[in-house]
């Protein structure tokens, strides 16, 4: 495993580092926090608008079906962006790819605000997922690029509760805007942020890549560096136990404003706080894993977490299929989603353990399977008559396959000790 290098600062700008600590990780609280919004702007776009959804649909005089592609856009732009903007870094550091995707990112945000059609809007999101993938593989290569080992895992668990209250505050702040504005005012808002981070990337984040440790080659170079990735079945396994759990989680993202809203008749304001306790669900227990890892392991976290989830989706089809309520369904969704909290560190640590020198591919990598199953599972759960029934047994198969998955890296990894 290549070691990772300090922070390589002589190409930031001349900013005093803050000076407080993490825990043992040696890693200033305030790159943490910039991390994690970072990695942040992926959920902050992906869940801002959830509890505008039907209001969208009605004003734009779309159906349903239609109406989520909007959010299948923005996980195939987060998607395709992770594997420009992954190679990229590790070509030109991190920093330049990382301040051109956010500039962009602002500008798409404004195109959804003033998008007249369904269409447009679909576009607009495309653009606007493209480029957030900026920051989301910048902060993950970054983090890895300052750390390694154990520390790493730490430092993904510190990231997920700066990450995590990205999603707990998004709907609620979207659900009070539905209050005093429309859903454009909300893509608004996204724009401001992306300002925002774009000033803070420019002014606090420092080069961690330094130009000898950055990789040449052009499209054939990334096209094998991504190839041997996949082939090693050491970032395999965890990778594939990430997607498939995030599967399920992009079919709740999907399909849980139709089924709480519409079905079952909760408000705009209502569901985003219901959304909110499920992300503090997720939040708590990478905190949980942070503070465990260095005792039990990340292999185990990994399989404790996609069992979590899978429990989860088989407690939600079983709710549907019995016609039950909100009292059965609200903890088998609360279920699916905390045990992310458990799988994303942990997978992530697992993948980039011996990936140093290709940070930013393996990053991109990870990322692109997340998205690229959501928007998968986005569109797959308002198909047929019944779309609870679709919802549950979507979440309920890929749970259950995550577990499988996370199953098969024990597995290997015991017959390699033996």
């Amino acid at each position: 495993m290549t070691t990772a290098c300090p922070p390589d600062t002589t190409t930031a700008p001349a900013v005093a580092a803050p000076t407080s600590r993490v825990g043992r990780l040696g890693v200033p609280i305030g790159l943490v926090v910039v991390l994690g919004a970072l990695q942040g702007i992926g959920p902050l776009s992906l869940d801002t608008y959830l509890p505008a959804l039907p209001d969208i649909a009605h004003d734009l005089s779309a159906s349903t079906s239609a109406t989520q592609l909007t959010l299948t856009a923005t996980l195939a732009g987060l998607a395709v962006g992770q594997l420009f903007f992954g190679p990229m870094s590790d070509r030109l550091g991190r920093r330049r790819p990382l301040i051109v995707g956010l500039a962009v990112y602002v500008v798409a945000s404004l195109l959804c605000a003033v998008a007249p059609n369904i269409g447009l809007l679909i576009a607009g999101r495309t653009l606007q997922g493209f480029t957030a993938a900026a920051g989301m593989v910048s902060a993950m290569a970054i983090a890895r690029d300052v750390s390694n080992g154990a520390a790493m895992a730490r430092l993904f668990a510190a990231l997920m509760l700066v990450t995590g209250a990205a999603p707990v505050i998004a709907p609620v702040l979207g659900g009070q805007l539905l209050l005093v504005t429309s859903w454009r005012g909300i893509f608004g808002l996204l724009a401001v942020a992306g300002v925002l981070l774009l000033l803070t990337a420019t002014f606090r984040v420092p080069e961690t890549l330094p130009v000898e440790r950055r990789r040449v080659g052009g499209f054939g170079e990334t096209v094998s560096t991504f190839r041997r990735l996949v082939r090693d079945p050491g970032f395999r396994t965890p990778l594939l136990a990430m997607v498939l759990s995030c599967a399920g989680l992009f079919g709740y993202l999907a399909g849980s404003p139709f089924l709480l809203q519409d079905v079952h008749g909760l408000s705009a304001q209502a569901y985003s706080a219901l959304f909110a306790v499920n992300t503090i669900g997720l939040t708590g227990l990478s905190q949980l894993s942070g503070r465990i890892v260095h005792r039990t392991g990340p292999r185990v976290l990994l399989l404790a977490g996609t069992s979590i989830c899978a429990v989860g989706g088989l407690g939600l089809l079983a709710a549907t299929l019995a016609g039950a309520g909100l009292l059965a369904i609200v903890p088998a969704l609360f279920l699916v989603v905390s045990g992310m909290g458990f799988v994303f560190p942990n997978a992530t640590a697992l993948a980039l353990a011996d990936h140093g020198d290709t940070a930013g591919s393996a990053s991109a990598l990870l990322g692109t399977g997340q998205f690229l199953a959501g928007a998968v599972a986005a569109p797959l759960v308002g198909l047929g008559p019944d779309a609870s029934l679709t919802m549950a047994v979507v979440i309920a198969v890929v749970t259950v396959a995550s577990v499988g998955a996370a199953l098969s890296g024990s597995r290997r990894r015991e017959l390699a000790l033996a």
